[in-house]
């Protein structure tokens, strides 16, 4: 049979609509485009003939810092339970909340999300919006969670960012053929061995990913939303992979970050597009600065060759020049240098200006990314200035915050849905005996599980050095101050008190002082109340013989 004469799927008639309208708006080219000058090729193109494509890349630095900011903090899923009519709903609510961190933490882990999510800041920093597709593995009953590029995905309506709103979802993944077949013979395609390898590869994300080494298949996902439940297909192109079925979710499995919102656009805007204008002069200029020495920055020799028998020792050191019969003290007349010309300052500090003024105008400047002596600032005084000058970050960190909550929101449905009548879940408890951390398995209801009418919270813990320097600070000062003092434990209560959540100042650390303190006061209590008993007993005994 004829390729022309085989029908293609209903998905990929879809896909074709969604690639063209990605050609249209320029997403395939402005993405291989942005890592280019984000990886530093930043020369690809140009015509320089023997000239060296030298390059001062600012693009990457500021990417780096602006990625560095939003995961100064380490992240953690904490789900909490809403308002119960009752006290004992409310327990248990909180106790099964308590089994979902230890499960949401457990995935965190296995998924290795910190080194996710730096991933994904990084990709919608450089391009605009980062993606997490998760699919659900019902043997371990885990998420997993895979990565999507922004050229791979598909959005029905590219001019809403609200991703639960979308008419549908389309995302395209490259496959090994083995895999693919593999996949299908999973979702009970009895085609599966008709999936053969194509050369779609003109659209794919970056330059090394147009050359495959495998045999390799475009396979699209669809995901569209049906009486407000999420339905499910996959084909290639000429086989349908997975009939359309329903996987119970009210979610979309897709969370997306934009970097920063873009009217009209479903994609939002990242920092290095609109960098790539001053990185390109400020490489042209670059290139005029190394031409501009190499050519007339040394002094150049001027020689009457006529008059030389071997001109060649002119361009060696310590040789001896041979003349034509001429007096040795014409030899001026013969051999001569040009003065080096001078190169006018102001092309070297236009290049410096324009670095300076993009990085401040980027938010990541010398001030900014903490170009400050340690030994001549405090802790508190370094983290203030940088908590100023990351002020206009705040944007992006409650992104990334609400895209972690979306993230935690789907696997909690996963997990309702696939729970069946009984979960089984991890519990971490302290031994009695020895006091070490066990994990217990623990049954949970199904019913209880899809009952549980919960909040998702993201717990924000910091961990950036300054952070722990003006941390130790604190508490060295509370020391020096004499608050550790058992009769000033009050005082140091009073202070911790006050203190709010999320203050630079240790709170929970320094609540442990005190009960250790109280403790210790408690100890010394005890053993001098014991110790007044004995004397009291001693003294009766003496008192009865006498």
């Amino acid at each position: 049979m004829d390729i022309q004469e085989i029908q293609e799927t209903p998905v990929w008639a879809l896909y074709e609509k969604g690639r063209d309208s990605h050609r249209r708006c320029g997403i395939y080219r402005d993405t291989d485009r942005n890592y280019r000058f984000y990886n530093g090729n930043q020369w690809e193109g140009a015509k320089l003939g023997e000239v060296e494509p030298v390059q001062k890349n600012f693009i990457k630095p500021i990417v780096k810092y602006k990625v560095s900011v939003i995961h100064d903090n380490l992240f953690a899923i904490h789900y909490a339970p809403r308002h119960y009519d009752s006290r004992e709903g409310r327990e248990e609510a909180g106790k099964l909340c308590r089994l979902l961190n230890n499960f949401a933490a457990a995935v965190w882990e296995k998924d290795r999300m910190d080194f996710k999510g730096r991933r994904l800041t990084k990709d919608a920093a450089i391009n605009d919006e980062a993606i997490l597709y998760v699919d659900f593995d019902r043997e371990t009953m885990l998420p997993v969670n895979e990565i999507v590029k922004k050229a791979d995905i598909y959005y029905g309506n590219e001019n809403d960012d609200d991703i639960q709103a979308q008419p549908y979802i389309l995302i395209r993944r490259r496959l090994p053929v083995a895999a693919a077949r593999e996949l299908a013979v999973r979702f009970g395609c009895k085609e599966a061995q008709k999936i053969t390898g194509d050369a779609d590869t003109f659209d794919q994300s970056g330059e090394a990913a147009k050359q495959e080494v495998d045999d390799m298949v475009t396979v699209v996902y669809k995901l569209y939303k049906r009486e407000g439940l999420v339905h499910f297909s996959a084909a290639t192109r000429f086989v349908t992979l997975a009939q359309d079925r329903c996987i119970g979710l009210s979610l979309y499995p897709v969370a997306h970050f934009n970097w920063e919102e873009k009217e009209g656009s479903a994609r939002g805007e990242g920092e290095v597009r609109y960098l790539i204008p001053n990185q390109i002069e400020v490489n042209r200029t670059e290139v005029r600065r190394v031409l501009t020495v190499k050519y007339q920055a040394f002094p150049q020799k001027v020689v009457d060759v006529s008059k030389v028998v071997n001109p060649e020792a002119l361009n060696t050191v310590g040789g001896t020049i041979r003349t034509n019969g001429q007096a040795v003290e014409d030899v001026h007349k013969i051999v001569g240098t040009l003065p080096p010309a001078q190169m006018s300052p102001d092309v070297r500090q236009l290049q410096e200006d324009m670095i300076r003024i993009t990085r401040d105008l980027a938010g990541a400047g010398d001030s900014a990314t903490g170009q400050i002596n340690p030994e001549t600032a405090s802790g508190r005084a370094i983290l203030a200035v940088q908590q100023a000058s990351q002020a206009p970050m705040t944007e992006q960190k409650e992104s990334y915050k609400n895209f972690l909550e979306d993230v935690a929101r789907i696997w909690l449905e996963y997990l309702t849905v696939h729970c069946g009548d009984v979960l089984e879940l991890e519990d971490i408890q302290s031994d009695p005996e020895t006091g070490e951390e066990v994990v217990l398995s623990v049954q949970v209801s199904g019913d209880a599980l899809r009952s549980l009418r919960s909040t998702v919270k993201i717990d924000v813990t910091p961990k950036g050095v300054f952070d722990r320097f003006a941390q130790e600070q604190t508490m060295e000062n509370l020391l020096v101050k004499g608050l550790f003092q058992a009769g000033r434990v009050g005082e140091l209560e009073v202070y911790a008190n006050v203190l709010d959540d999320d203050a630079v100042a240790p709170k929970e650390k320094i609540r442990q002082a005190v009960a250790m303190i109280r403790a210790q006061q408690r100890a010394i209590a005890d053993i001098q109340a014991q110790a007044q008993m004995l004397q009291q007993e001693t003294m009766q005994e003496l008192g009865i013989r006498s």
